[in-house]
C-alpha cells in the first residue's frame, strides 16, 4: 500500500479550462503527484503547450479541445478520453469567463453568456463524470466557485449570480450522489494573480498597471494576491484520499477575504 501523502498515481483526473492559470497550475500540481492528466479546454494553442509541458516533465497528459457550455462537445471529449482511461476517478470543473457590471449595465445577452460557461459548463461535465462514476465505484467532483458566492463585491452582477449556482451546485450533487461514493467540494478563491488579471488591469487602466496592481491586492486582509499554485495545493487536498471525509464543503483560499474583511 503507498502510503505517500497526497498520492495521486493510478488516477485520471479531468480538469477544465486546464490551460492556463489556476486550471493549468491544478494540472501541474495533479500529474506531479502520479495523476493521468486530461485538460479541456477552448483555447487549442494554449492547451498544445500545457500538454507538451507537462509531458515534457515525464508525466502522463492529453488535452481535449471542448465547449463545456455545448452538451455534444462535452460528451465526445469525455467519450474520447474514457477510450484512453479505464476509469475516471477526479473532476475539476474550473472553466469560467468573468464579467463586470451591475444589474442595470449587464446586458441580457451577456448575463445568458456568463451563466452558459459558468453555469451550464459545469452542470455538462458533472453530467459527463457522474454517468461513469456512478457505475464504476465512486470519484471525485471539485468545482471553482468564488468568494462572491458568499460575499458581495460591486460590479460582478453576471458573474457573482453564477458562482452562487456553482456553490449550490456543489452541495446538491454531494447530497444526492453520497451513497455512490461521490464526494463534491467547491474552492472560493479570493482575487488570484493570473493572466486574467494582468490583462484586466491593462485593458481598463493603461499607464497605471503597477498603482492598480497594488490597490486591487491590498483588497484582500492578508495585503496581496493569491498565488494559483495556492490553489493548486488546496485542489489536491480535497482531490486526495486524505480529504475522504470532507463532501459538500465551501473551502476558501481568499486571504481572509470571506471572515477578515
Amino acid at each position: 500500500m503507498n502510503t505517500t501523502p497526497f498520492n495521486l498515481a493510478n488516477k485520471t483526473a479531468v480538469i477544465t479550462g486546464g490551460a492556463s492559470g489556476i486550471g493549468l497550475a491544478i494540472a501541474k500540481r495533479f500529474a506531479a503527484h502520479g495523476a493521468a492528466v486530461e485538460i479541456l479546454d477552448l483555447q487549442q494553442d494554449a492547451l498544445d503547450t500545457a500538454v507538451t509541458e507537462l509531458r515534457a516533465a515525464g508525466h502522463s497528459a492529453h488535452g481535449e479541445s471542448c465547449d463545456v457550455s455545448e452538451p455534444a462537445s462535452v460528451d465526445a471529449a469525455f467519450a474520447r478520453i474514457l477510450s484512453r482511461h479505464a476509469r475516471l476517478h477526479i473532476l475539476v470543473n474550473n472553466a469560467g469567463i468573468a464579467h463586470v457590471g451591475n444589474a442595470l449595465t449587464t446586458t441580457p445577452e451577456d448575463f445568458a453568456r456568463i451563466q452558459r460557461v459558468n453555469v451550464n459548463g459545469v452542470a455538462h461535465c458533472t453530467q459527463a463524470a457522474l454517468r461513469h462514476m456512478t457505475t464504476q465505484g465512486g470519484g471525485v467532483i471539485l468545482n471553482l466557485a468564488s468568494t462572491v458566492a458568499q460575499t458581495a463585491v460591486a460590479d460582478r452582477f453576471a458573474y457573482s449570480t453564477s458562482k452562487g449556482a456553482v456553490l449550490a451546485m456543489t452541495y446538491s450533487i454531494a447530497k444526492d450522489f453520497l451513497a455512490q461514493g461521490i464526494r463534491c467540494n467547491a474552492i472560493l478563491p479570493g482575487r488570484i494573480h493570473t493572466p486574467f488579471v494582468d490583462g484586466f488591469i491593462a485593458k481598463n487602466y493603461p499607464g497605471q498597471e503597477a498603482e492598480m496592481f497594488d490597490k486591487l491586492s491590498k483588497t484582500l486582509p492578508i495585503g496581496r494576491m493569491g498565488q494559483p499554485n495556492e490553489v493548486a495545493t488546496a485542489a489536491l487536498f480535497l482531490c486526495s484520499d486524505e480529504a475522504s471525509f470532507i463532501t459538500g464543503s465551501a473551502y476558501p483560499v481568499d486571504g481572509g477575504t470571506l471572515t477578515l474583511r
